[in-house]
């Protein structure tokens, strides 16, 4: 039986919503595994939590150089090519023999990220069927969130039983599955509207794209600065079991898929009110992460809340990128994906500060404190390119 071109389309971002899944499982199972990391190489999970804020920020320094370098490089090679490299570095991190290694690893992981993330979004774009192009990004978040509420609770129940080295090379095997699926339906893909460096100075003309990547890094930083630590958290603070962390993971994660489902539903429909009821709920639930710690399902709530909202905040500035400097999606993407990594970095690293100088308890009130900052900063925006932003809608 012969496939429609339209069911073709729509297998092809399948494939890219599985490499997304595994990109971000890889990513954040960090966080699901520091407390035995940290262990392992006998150090305390505020400072193996720096590797979070190495990887991100490789990212964000590396991402706009990559993109410039690969930027008239055919896209299908370019993306068997960071597979190669991202299932080499997880296999590596398995077998780490020393912190410095592992360190090193995921470095290599970084690097294939920096390109992944950057021309990922626009290929799901534009290989998607007519008309579909915001379905498309949904399904693509969809593989995000499934990294969340599959990929990062497999992977921690993997490391309780059987150690976090096997959790890693999992990882790279997985990787090598999918890499054989994008082989086999991927056509040739030349580059496309990607931008170059002389697309820089344009974009940098665009003061409603510059507050969006403004917004991006203080809505990032202040999630991750309470996310990077979540797994100590509900442990140490909480006083929550080890299965207690895997299940709040996992609703952590099943909550992106309904942040993407409602995304998909109304990010047209109410382009800016959309964004900023999911800028001020950010804010609260961090808030609230200290005074529920000891009810676990008031928990539970304020993590269904929080997976939404963040899910519905990076779906949403992802479109406005795309749709904002759709002649440069590529080295728009990049800068988006650079900076999203900063606010990552910069999270972890102010959360490691927290623990380090003031208490655990209080990760969730600073990230808060920046969440609120955030939603003044989008109310200001939000209202000054009002008539910009209302007409950057996906079709």
């Amino acid at each position: 039986m012969t496939l429609s071109s339209r069911s073709i389309a729509w297998f092809r971002v399948i494939s890219l919503a599985m490499a997304a899944f595994i990109f971000n499982t890889a990513e954040f199972t960090p966080v699901a595994l520091l407390s035995d990391i940290a262990a392992s190489f006998s150090m305390s999970a505020a400072q193996v939590g720096l590797i979070i804020t190495i990887y991100a920020w490789v990212v964000g320094t590396m991402s706009l150089p990559f993109m410039l370098v690969c930027s008239d490089m055919e896209r299908r090679g370019l993306l068997i090519k960071v597979f190669i490299l991202f299932a080499v570095c997880n296999i590596i991190s398995g077998l780490a023999w020393n912190f410095w290694v592992l360190v090193a690893a995921r470095i290599g992981v970084a690097l294939a990220h920096a390109i992944f993330w950057s021309i990922t979004a626009s290929l799901a774009v534009r290989l998607a069927p007519p008309g579909k192009k915001a379905q498309a990004l949904s399904l693509l978040a969809t593989g995000t969130a499934l990294a969340m509420v599959l990929g990062l609770p497999l992977g921690r129940l993997i490391g309780q039983y059987m150690g976090w080295r096997v959790t890693f090379s999992g990882i790279g095997v997985v990787a090598v599955a999918i890499l054989l699926v994008l082989m086999k339906l991927l056509p040739p893909l030349p580059s496309s509207h990607s931008g170059s460096l002389k697309s820089l100075p344009l974009l940098l003309k665009r003061p409603a794209l510059l507050c969006i990547y403004a917004l991006t890094v203080l809505v990032v930083t202040a999630h991750f600065t309470a996310y990077s630590y979540i797994e100590p958290f509900v442990q140490r603070v909480a006083g929550l079991s080890e299965n207690f962390t895997t299940v709040l993971l996992l609703i952590f994660g099943g909550a992106g898929i309904i942040g993407s489902m409602l995304f998909s539903r109304y990010s047209n429909r109410y382009p800016m009110g959309f964004l900023m009821a999911s800028i001020a709920a950010l804010p609260l639930c961090m808030a609230l992460l200290l005074p529920m710690a000891k009810n676990p399902l008031g928990l539970s709530i304020v993590c269904v809340l929080w997976g939404i909202v963040i899910m519905a905040l990076s779906l949403g500035m992802q479109v406005k990128v795309l749709t904002l400097a759709s002649d440069a999606t590529d080295v728009a993407m990049a800068l988006f994906s650079g900076i999203y990594n900063v606010g990552i970095g910069g999270g972890a690293l102010l959360g490691n500060q927290i623990i380090t100088h003031v208490g655990m308890n209080e990760i969730g009130f600073v990230g808060a404190a920046l969440g609120g900052i955030a939603l003044l900063w989008g109310l200001f925006i939000f209202r000054r390119y009002a008539l910009v932003f209302s007409h950057a809608v996906m079709k």
